[in-house]
């Protein structure tokens, strides 16, 4: 699982939950939606009732939610993790709540048996530059049979729209480098050494939520040393030098990942925190996104080749949020293929709104027209949550079955050694042999 935003803190502890509502809903922005959908009041959602009053109203919920994602991914986590095959609905809601709440009591569910349990070899988190990483290096000197790798995670340090965060963020990553950052130069000294410390313990990842790849063209970039003073000055910064910037950061960060021979994840498209009063009231990461129309294809491809014309473009995933783009990335991770590493620019999994089973097609049609779907490293979670792995199965069961149809249909022949073994790379080996962890 190269890539989930599960909490180190709760690994390291091995953190026992006490009900279903903690372990599923907290912090559970798929259901949270759907909940808001269904007209449930946010007391029952994000606020103060008890975990058992919102395990109900979600119970209320999950028949409603008949063909969306969450349908399956409930009952499939209700039966691979507690055994229960029935339905969850009013009429089950107690018995379920109950039957479950004891369950996870015992030493069986506490966190580490629960990624155990679905067999998880290597867990990749999301982590900011400037955290301590305590909590992994707990992990790696009580190891319990799992690796649970860091990934670096720079947004901070390039999203200056907000000056006065983005300071406070400067203050931060200095404090964490025993720097006084002054300057763009110290800036990327100061994330140098955190690749290098990071890198130390495991990091082999980096990752970038956008909206998209900024650019502009060399001859016409501002000088980000100007564009760093005025940002210390507390002063708002044009379109202009906020894209500038963000490239000035981005390009340099991508020129340090090749150095150490990192993968870099680059997830595109999503138009976050659309809703200003809920942003007020709850704040990011609450439900409230969605998926963007950006224009991708001419910077991400200026981009990457800037990188590639100097031979420092390194392994690269690219994540599309928009439907509408999926071949436009396709392609695009096709331009950059250069015949040194297997599958070296990825067409990532389809993500967020697309994580399901019409959106997992269409990714896995798009590849499969446009590259080669046989190099493809396959699913992932992206989920805050430890009862997510069955999205593999989900995932495992979606790819199969559009293989199937192509020999139902003649399209393959029916060798299920061969075929079989093209399904087995894509969800496992192809992954372990591009990470090499």
């Amino acid at each position: 699982d190269y890539h989930c935003h599960l909490p180190p803190d709760h690994i390291a502890v091995n953190h026992q939950f006490e009900n279903l509502t903690q372990v599923w809903l907290n912090g559970d922005h798929y259901k949270w939606r759907a909940m808001r959908t269904l007209g449930i009041s946010e007391n029952f959602i994000t606020g103060n009732a008890s975990d058992r009053e919102k395990f109900a109203q979600w119970a209320y919920t999950v028949p409603y939610t008949m063909r969306n994602p969450l349908y399956h991914w409930t009952h499939l986590e209700l039966l691979r993790y507690f055994g229960i095959g029935s339905l969850l609905n009013p009429q089950t809601a107690d018995k379920i709540y109950d039957e479950t709440a004891t369950l996870l009591k015992s030493n069986d569910f506490a966190v580490q048996q629960l990624i155990k349990k679905m067999n998880v070899e290597v867990i990749c988190t999301t982590d900011d530059p400037a955290d301590s990483l305590e909590h992994h290096i707990h992990i790696h000197n009580n190891p319990f049979g799992t690796k649970i790798l860091p990934s670096f995670r720079p947004d901070k340090a390039y999203n200056v729209e907000n000056p006065d965060k983005f300071n406070q963020y400067l203050k931060l990553l200095g404090q964490r480098t025993n720097l006084e950052i002054k300057s763009f130069t110290h800036l990327l000294e100061a994330l140098h050494n955190r690749i290098e410390y990071f890198h130390q313990h495991g990091c082999r990842l980096s990752d970038h939520g956008l909206e998209y790849i900024p650019w502009q063209e060399p001859g016409s970039l501002l000088n980000p040393e100007k564009i760093f003073l005025k940002i210390c000055g507390n002063h708002l910064l044009t379109p202009s030098e906020i894209v500038s910037f963000k490239y000035a950061v981005l390009i340099e960060l991508c020129r340090m990942y090749h150095a150490k021979g990192w993968t870099q994840q680059f997830h595109l498209g999503a138009l976050r925190n659309t809703n200003s009063r809920m942003m007020a009231t709850l704040g990011p990461d609450t439900g409230f996104d969605s998926i963007g129309d950006f224009q991708q294809g001419v910077s991400l491809a200026r981009f990457l080749n800037e990188l590639d014309r100097t031979n420092q473009l390194t392994k690269t995933i690219l994540y599309n949020l928009n439907p509408a783009d999926n071949e436009v990335m396709a392609t695009m991770a096709g331009n950059f293929n250069d015949g040194t590493v297997r599958g070296k620019i990825q067409f990532g999994s389809a993500w967020w709104f697309l994580d399901q089973k019409d959106g997992m097609e269409k990714q896995l049609n798009a590849l499969s027209n446009l590259g080669l779907l046989s190099c493809f490293i396959g699913m992932l979670t992206d989920s805050r949550s430890f009862m997510s792995f069955p999205r593999h199965e989900y995932f495992r069961r979606i790819l199969c079955n559009l293989i199937g149809k192509d020999v139902e249909n003649g399209e393959l022949p029916a060798d299920e050694k061969w075929l079989g073994q093209i399904a087995a790379d894509i969800c496992y080996y192809n992954a372990k042999n591009y990470f090499g962890f």
